[in-house]
């Protein structure tokens, strides 16, 4: 038993990785898996966006279909108003949808670190607070803070605080007990058993997470941009 929780924390930790050709400089795994993720995105878009055609193949239909998605989900909620969010948006969700899905291939989530979920919903929150301003400028920006009456003021002020920590706290909680448990799941039981844990909390509840994460900046942002 001591072995397993000696063998649970090793993987619990964070690990770093020595760079080849910088003298022993050690980068955190999440960093270079992110980095990873991101040129991997990256690929797929420069290799699916070639030769795209009037009469669509298997890819493009998928590809197409994808994108119809994030479009008509994040249009739904932000409005016309919102359009000029959705390509942030749209990235945003594919990068956590193959963050919090890399688990099923032996590969440590970066979702699982602190510092990658705090970083996302410190940008999603400035992105939301700039939308505010770019609708209402800065005069209607701040009268919104008084609304709908001002003794309410020092609550929507606590909101600018609140929300980035909601969201940091719920993406990093949710991938990290998925991914205790499937640690634990690895440890003690055979092979077959993991795997099948695997599409629960490394696809389905990654995906969910991923869903959540932006639909509720979607809706913060949508707050912001009501006139």
């Amino acid at each position: 038993m001591q072995d397993v929780a000696s063998q649970l924390i090793e993987a619990l930790g964070s690990k770093t990785v020595a760079l080849p050709g910088l003298n022993g400089v050690q980068v955190p795994e999440f960093i270079l898996t992110s980095w990873g993720i991101m040129a991997l995105i990256m690929i797929m878009t420069l290799v699916f966006t070639r030769n795209l055609k009037v009469v669509p193949g298997k890819a493009q239909v998928v590809l197409e279909g994808i994108y119809l998605f994030i479009h008509n989900f994040l249009s739904d909620i932000l409005g016309e108003r919102g359009k000029r969010y959705i390509p942030y948006l749209g990235t945003v969700l594919l990068y956590l949808a193959v963050s919090n899905t890399i688990g099923l291939f032996g590969l440590t989530p970066p979702t699982k670190d602190l510092n990658t979920t705090a970083g996302l919903a410190l940008m999603s929150i400035v992105l939301v607070e700039y939308a505010g301003i770019h609708e209402k400028g800065l005069r209607g920006y701040f009268k919104s803070f008084a609304s709908p009456m001002p003794a309410m003021m020092p609550f929507n002020v606590l909101e600018i605080f609140i929300r980035p920590l909601s969201l940091c706290m719920r993406l990093f909680g949710n991938i990290f007990g998925g991914f205790v448990i499937m640690e634990l799941i690895r440890l003690i039981v055979p092979v077959i058993i993991p795997l099948s844990f695997g599409f629960y909390f490394d696809v389905f509840d990654g995906l969910l997470q991923a869903y959540v994460f932006v639909f509720l900046t979607s809706l913060f942002m949508q707050e912001k941009l009501e006139a």
